[in-house]
């Protein structure tokens, strides 16, 4: 697919808006009656020698000091090889280390794997507010699967909904 410069320029000021490709994708159909499909807007990118910019990231809140009866404060304090995403208490990336360390009480934390579970797009570890654990993983079909570290735990329905939103935004966060 070609642009003439006009809409080629249209497309620059879309990705300096900030826009992610499927953004991009329905504006050339709504705007310019160009209607790509998602692979083929990122081809068109591609070709124009543009990329999308990845969001700030939120710099994260300094954590509040606590006083305990001698040593450190959790012993391991910043010890998540995980990156903070700027969520709810999400952890990015930090493979199988990341959810042990991360999981802060009273938040749901996500972390993704660097390198996926085989037979999956995606996988990783989540901590519910409990403390308990799962890993969890994507398939190529969309399907989720959580497996619980203790055999038949469910977490209340309030940690899954907060788990299926904050896992969104992570694989959005990474591409997905």
């Amino acid at each position: 697919m070609k642009l003439d410069d006009t809409q080629a320029a249209r497309v620059r000021e879309w990705i300096d808006q900030g826009l992610k490709v499927a953004d991009i994708q329905t504006r050339l159909g709504d705007e310019l009656g160009i209607r790509l499909t998602y692979m083929e807007a990122r081809m068109l990118l591609d070709d124009l020698q543009l990329r999308p910019r990845d969001p700030k990231p939120v710099a994260p809140a300094p954590a509040p000091a606590v006083a305990t009866g001698g040593g450190t404060a959790g012993g391991k304090a910043g010890g998540s090889t995980g990156t903070s995403a700027g969520g709810a208490g999400l952890l990015v990336g930090g493979g199988a280390e990341g959810a042990a360390t991360g999981g802060a009480p009273g938040r749901v934390t996500v972390t993704v794997d660097d390198l996926a579970r085989p037979g999956a797009l995606a996988s990783g570890k989540v901590t519910f507010r409990d403390g308990k654990g799962a890993e969890w993983q994507l398939d190529q079909y969309g399907r989720l699967g959580v497996i619980p570290k203790t055999p038949g735990y469910q977490p209340s329905a309030a940690d899954v909904g907060d788990f299926q939103v904050e896992l969104e935004k992570v694989l959005a966060r990474l591409g997905f």
